[in-house]
Parts: structure tokens; C-alpha cells; sequence
């Protein structure tokens, strides 16, 4: 008999397994798809020779996981890539805010009435950055807190709504770009908690970046399994899992997968009422035959740039998806463009771009042609550019990745304390009724992202109640 059975490769459900191995229980991984990944993937989606991140592109969360950091990924392959700004966010009138590694490259970037107020909101935290995430990261608490007074200190600044916190802006610059790192939870910005939503992206990029993986995010996910062959754990690809009688005899079992998935398949038919899907990604891949035309120079030098015009733009953008059931008019996105730092995603002088909005969940319509035309809006020409583009709405993420139900590719609605305590309001989100099933995906806490922490903490849940066992 196994010790435990991990059901989904994604980042969590690897991680998940590395840790359990880590620790000399026997594992079996098995994942539906022909290769491991889920949401952290590479593909040729549109022509041969681009390879595209059907989901995930930039990793600011991955870079800086504790669960990551602890283990020796570049053994097997992952090398980060990082442009000279973590991300650009440009504006109609050809100027741009900028995140970068550099707090005071930031700060100047929205302009001298809110440079000191940017630098007064990060400064505390970015000393104790490593500690704060490892305890933000671990919520609901998993194990003692490190740091209580920095953990307190950042709830205070945090878990209020984001536009209270910018409210110390002066400026729609800083507020601007500040309400699109909230929106990459797909989360309305005057919810519970999202202030702290912006803090985390902001601090990450301060302390390690907003890179992207040399090769494609299938990088991360494939070190991760070269990690877990090594000490021992097994992983089968193609073996779709229909009920628990699938799966050898184990100990335990650690789904990777949505609740509803894991409710079906372990005959838990009342684990996943109450559980509620978010809004949708509606997704575009481009082949381009060069770089995307920027107006704003410093958008050329980022390998992300958030689209949205200002804050009540952004607002009114993710009013419409989670609030109002109708696409936006004027969506705001989130953008990656890798061939600025990797060469090797497409043919020589071409790239590969990544863009997304969000959408009412299971919205059946086509948002390509508003997403372009707010593409042209701060790139004019865009259109000019395009080779071939693959385009999915929620029906299409949906059927690529089974977690991704209605389109949702946070796994679970991520508003009001759903996005804390996940994925349901109890302090023990890994476990079940069933007491050798578990849950590890991003529908548990601490999310959506590519950052395998959800899966560390399950896995932390698994092997007490192994060892307790043991004990007798």
C-alpha cells in the first residue's frame, strides 16, 4: 500500500508529492493529461515554432514561494529570466507606471505628489519579506507565525479594501496600477482583503521580479517532476480518474483538482455545495511577426503590462464580470510578452504574446475584437502584427483544464473572505469528511498562482495525520 496518492499534476499537486516524498512516504502521482502541468503548461497553440503558456506566463508568486525556494528546481532545468521592469502599466497619453525591483524607479514613476506615500506603504515590509510571505502564504495558519507583529502590521494595511489603502494616493498613477495588481485576482477592488492582494504582487516584484521561465512555464512544472522522480515518487500521465477505485491502495489521497471534481470522485456528494466559481479568463495567444508597438517606451522593456486606462476603468471592468453577469465594454487585461527576455519562444525576430480579461463565468460570447481594440488604444498597429492568434473563452479553458470550471481559473471565487478561507470558511481547508482525502488545489488557501503552496500546506495536513497514525 502507498502512503499517498496525488490525483492532478498541476503546481500544487506536484508540490504536494515533492513534499511528501521529501519526508520518505511512498508516492504515486496520476494526472488526466498526457503531460504533467495544469495550469503552468507550454504549447505550439497558433503556429509551429511559438510556443505558447496556455495559462500562467509570469511567475512573481513562484520566484518568491517559500515551497520553491526550498527545493533545487534549477537541478532540473527551471531558469528565471528577468526584463529590466517587472511589469509596465501604460496610459492613453504615452506614459507609463512602472513595478520594478527598484522601490525608488516605482515611486518616481507616479509622479512627486505620491513617491513618498509608495515608499512609506512598502518600506516597512520589504525587510522581513521572506518571513511575511512564508506566514501570509500559510494561511489559514498551518503552523505558528513567524513574525506575529510584521503579520499584524501587514493585516492592518491589508486586509481593508484596496481603495481604502490608495486613498493615501494623490494621483491616478499610482492608484491605477496598484487596482491592476488587485484585478489579478479577478477580485471587485472595494473586497475584503484586496488590499493586501496588491501589497503581496508589489513586494514580490521589489524582492525577486516578475520573471517568466526560460523555455516556457512548462519549466517549472517539468522541474518539479524531475524533482519528484528522483526521490522516489512515481508519476502516470494519461490516466484519467473517475472514482477512487481508479487508484491503488493508499493511505491517503491528495486531489489537485476542483471541489467538485474531488466531491464526484470520492463520493463526497455534499463537500462542494456552497462553494462558488468566479468570474471567467477569456484568453488570446498571438503569433506576431515583432514586438508588440507600445507607445510607452517603458512597456517595451516589461515582460508584463497591465491594459486598463485608470482605476475606475479597471473598476468598472471587474464590476462587470463578477457583479453584473455582461462582459465589459472596455476590459481590463493582463499581458505578458516573453520574447523580451527568452529568444527561444519563437522564430528568430518573432514573439509570442499572452492576454487575457475577465468575463462572466460560462459567458458564451467572443471579447476579441473589444480586447484588441483596447490593445490599440496603447499599441497602435497591433493589429498589423498579427500572424495567427488561439483564442479561449471560458467553454475552452474549461475543457484544456477541468479545475478551470465556467472559465474560472482561480478555481473558486476569490471575493470577501473566499479569499482567505478557501474553499469554504473553516480553518482546516485541506481536509474533508472523508479522513484520507485531502484537497491541495488553488481552490484552497492561499490560491490562485503559480506558487505550489497550497499544495505544501495540504501536504503538511497529510503527513500529521500519517504520523499520528503511525503512533496509533
Amino acid at each position: 500500500m502507498l502512503d499517498a496518492v496525488v490525483v492532478g499534476a498541476g503546481p500544487n499537486g506536484l508540490t504536494a508529492a515533492v513534499e511528501l516524498a521529501r519526508r520518505g512516504f511512498s508516492v504515486a502521482l496520476f494526472e488526466a493529461r498526457e503531460t504533467v502541468g495544469g495550469g503552468a503548461r507550454t504549447e505550439e497553440l497558433t503556429l509551429p515554432g511559438f510556443r505558447h503558456d496556455p495559462c500562467s506566463a509570469a511567475h512573481p508568486l513562484a520566484v518568491n514561494s517559500p515551497a520553491f525556494r526550498a527545493m533545487p528546481l534549477e537541478r532540473y532545468g527551471l531558469e528565471w529570466l528577468h526584463s529590466d521592469l517587472a511589469m509596465a502599466h501604460p496610459f492613453p497619453d504615452g506614459t507609463a507606471a512602472v513595478l520594478s525591483r527598484s522601490v525608488a524607479e516605482t515611486a518616481a514613476s507616479f509622479g512627486p505628489r505620491d513617491a513618498g506615500a509608495y515608499r512609506r506603504l512598502v518600506a516597512p515590509f520589504l525587510p522581513r519579506w521572506d518571513t511575511l510571505v512564508r506566514d501570509f502564504m500559510s494561511l489559514p495558519l498551518t503552523s505558528l507565525p513567524r513574525d506575529p507583529v510584521g503579520l499584524a502590521r501587514f493585516g492592518l494595511a491589508g486586509l481593508p479594501p484596496s481603495t481604502w489603502l490608495t486613498r493615501r494616493f494623490h494621483d491616478e498613477r499610482a492608484k491605477t496600477l496598484f487596482a491592476g495588481l488587485v484585478a489579478h485576482v479577478m477580485a471587485p477592488l472595494g473586497g475584503f482583503a484586496t488590499g493586501a492582494v496588491g501589497l503581496v504582487f508589489a513586494l514580490a516584484a521589489h524582492a525577486r521580479g516578475w520573471p517568466v521561465a526560460r523555455g516556457g512555464s512548462q519549466a517549472v512544472s517539468d522541474a518539479l517532476a524531475g524533482y519528484l522522480t528522483d526521490l522516489g515518487g512515481a508519476v502516470h500521465t494519461d490516466y484519467e480518474v473517475k472514482r477512487l477505485d481508479d487508484l491503488p491502495p493508499a493511505r491517503a489521497y491528495v486531489f489537485d483538482t476542483s471541489p467538485t471534481a474531488l466531491a464526484r470522485i470520492a463520493g463526497l456528494g455534499s463537500f462542494s455545495e456552497g462553494h462558488r466559481y468566479g468570474p471567467a479568463a477569456f484568453k488570446i495567444d498571438y503569433a506576431l511577426d515583432g514586438p508588440v508597438p507600445w507607445t510607452a517606451e517603458e512597456a517595451r522593456r516589461a515582460t508584463t503590462v497591465q491594459i486598463g486606462a485608470d482605476s475606475a476603468e479597471i473598476g468598472d471592468a471587474l464590476r462587470a464580470a463578477s457583479r453584473e453577469n455582461r462582459p465589459p465594454t472596455r476590459p481590463f487585461m493582463i499581458t505578458t510578452q516573453p520574447g523580451v527576455v527568452d529568444p527561444t519562444r519563437a522564430p528568430a525576430g518573432q514573439h509570442v504574446f499572452w492576454a487575457y480579461a475577465h468575463v462572466p463565468n460560462g459567458w458564451t460570447g467572443d471579447l476579441t475584437d473589444a480586447m484588441e481594440r483596447q490593445l490599440e488604444r496603447f499599441a497602435p498597429g497591433f493589429r498589423d502584427r498579427v500572424l495567427a492568434r488561439a483564442v479561449a473563452g471560458p467553454a475552452e479553458l474549461a475543457a484544456r483544464n477541468a479545475n478551470y470550471v465556467g472559465g474560472d481559473i482561480a478555481t473558486g471565487a476569490a471575493s470577501g473572505l473566499r479569499l482567505l478561507l478557501r474553499p469554504r470558511l473553516t480553518l482546516t481547508p485541506y481536509t474533508t469528511p472523508h479522513p484520507a482525502v485531502f484537497l491541495c488545489s488553488s481552490a484552497t488557501s492561499p490560491g490562485p498562482g503559480v506558487h505550489g503552496m497550497s499544495g505544501h500546506n495540504a501536504a503538511k495536513a497529510v503527513w500529521r495525520r500519517l504520523r499520528q497514525a503511525d503512533r496509533g
